[in-house]
């Protein structure tokens, strides 16, 4: 039996899955936790990566592996390999005023024809700017800018810091690597590869970028020998780890909800709803995000008294529309739509609609009705939709499942439970070794036919235009 490997290091830990590359078949599996917070020194990630493959049962019988990784983060090297201050993640949003600052300068149109992005604060572009802004002795330091998984991955080669007795090849920063997922996050690649123009104009001054390698490359071997795949951004992984096709709509629904789409053609959306990435496989991988969703099922649970098997049974106890109950989930304000300082909105209040199953019923319905909103956002990209594949914790509790089917208006299939960044990640590795796309099966718990209501989705609409014209939208210039 041959043997891949594939890594999620993902915002809160590392998840290690070793995979039997001709068949997918799981063999065993290893994690380890990675510190909390918005920035992070990324020494933490490779310790955690280092024990998570050793609770694995390490690397010796592995043939390939490869890295997924959470996007945006920016990892900036000087001229010895060096980390010069800890990374800034994909939700430290200390560079809002940054991502404001380069779309007033380019542009939005200009910006969505450039790289496929509009800037906001997840994206490395601005974290840039922010440092050069307000860190300009460290920004002048930088030599080269790196990703999460770009890092990891040179680290895992055998490159790094200049004296460092666990990087016996060295500070050699043009052997850094990447995909073209992940560089699509950065806000400085489009298309056409890098834009230099735009990574200047962030950081002040050029630097080493990674190269951008083919899905299924080699971009190395370990000491031991193992091969090593290009790696890729979380989303892409996922999307890999699901065999996604074009047609296939990822909905995820985690502490943020996220919506991606294989596409088969590039996008370029100038309000910046739609961030056009790229995905693992040589195609396209439109996503929006949202800010509310596994939590606000917490928040309704917690109000309620119950947990999350009751909050399901209650809301399955309601009928669709929970009697004119409508929760907009806008707890922690919203990116899609773009309204940072809203908040949560519960409407259709009566004697009789009150109730702990309406209420219930409400949060499961907003939760979705939001997703399905980003869902119209990507199909208003010209991006076929035939079937939406629901994944998150959230996606195993029987009432988001039986909901979903009515608020979607294509089947929704809940795949197995598994760690797919992590097998995404896997797949590329045997993808790399045998330099064939794997046709490993993915199982599905659950598959349902739309049981559409379109009352659910009316009513939704109509108190968030309410909430829209309260809370204002944020412009962005063109």
């Amino acid at each position: 039996m041959t043997l891949v490997a594939g890594v999620d290091s993902s915002t809160q830990s590392c998840k290690v899955v070793i995979r039997d590359a001709a068949t997918g078949a799981l063999v065993r599996t290893g994690r380890a936790p990675h510190p909390d917070g918005t920035e992070a020194d990324p020494q933490h990630w490779w310790r955690a990566l280092q024990s998570a493959i050793a609770a694995a049962g390490g690397l010796d019988d592995v043939a390939a592996v490869s890295i997924a990784g959470q996007q945006h983060g920016m990892v900036v090297l000087d001229a010895d390999g060096r980390v010069i201050r800890p990374a800034l993640l994909w939700n430290d949003t200390r560079s809002a005023g940054a991502a404001r600052d380069l779309t007033r300068e380019v542009g939005s149109r200009a910006y969505a024809d450039r790289t496929g992005v509009v800037p906001v604060a997840s994206f490395t572009a601005t974290k840039l700017r922010w440092l050069r802004d307000v860190e300009p002795a460290n920004a002048a330091r930088v030599a080269a800018v790196a990703l999460p998984h770009d890092w990891l991955t040179w680290r895992l080669r055998g490159y790094g810091p200049a004296g460092d007795a666990e990087s016996p090849l060295g500070p050699v920063l043009e052997e850094l690597v990447t995909d073209r997922s992940d560089a699509s996050g950065t806000a400085y690649w489009g298309a056409r590869g890098y834009d230099r123009d735009l990574l200047v104009r962030a950081l002040g001054h050029d630097a080493v970028l990674p190269r951008v390698a083919g899905p299924a490359d080699r971009v190395g071997a370990t000491a031991a020998g193992v091969v090593v795949g290009p790696g890729c951004g979380d989303n892409a992984g996922a999307a890999l780890g699901l065999d996604a096709q074009p047609g296939d709509v990822i909905v995820s629904i985690g502490t943020s909800g996220t919506v991606f789409a294989v596409a088969d053609a590039p996008i370029a959306d100038a309000s910046g709803t739609v961030a056009g990435f790229a995905d693992a496989s040589g195609n396209w991988l439109p996503l929006i995000a949202t800010l509310n969703a596994a939590r606000v099922l917490d928040s309704a649970a917690g109000l309620l008294g119950v947990d999350h098997d009751e909050l399901g049974r209650l809301a399955l106890e309601a009928e669709p529309g929970a009697s004119g109950l409508v929760l907009v989930p806008y707890f922690e304000g919203e990116r899609t739509p773009n309204l940072p300082e809203a908040t949560a909105s519960l409407t259709g209040m009566t004697l009789a609609s009150t109730t702990r199953p309406n209420l219930a019923r409400a949060a499961v319905e907003g939760l979705l009705c939001g997703l399905a909103d980003g869902l119209d956002a990507v199909r208003g990209q010209g991006v076929a939709a035939r079937r939406v594949l629901l994944i998150g914790g959230a996606a195993q509790n029987p009432a988001v499942r039986a909901i979903a089917a009515q608020v979607f208006d294509v089947p929704v299939a809940v795949p197995a439970p598994s760690e797919y960044v992590a097998d995404g990640a896997a797949r590329q590795a045997a993808w790399a070794l045998m330099g064939e796309r794997p046709a490993w099966a993915v199982e599905f718990a659950v598959e349902l036919e739309p049981d559409t209501r379109p009352e659910i989705r009316a009513a939704y609409a109509a108190a968030t235009a309410r909430i829209a014209v309260d809370s204002g939208s944020a412009a962005v210039d063109d």
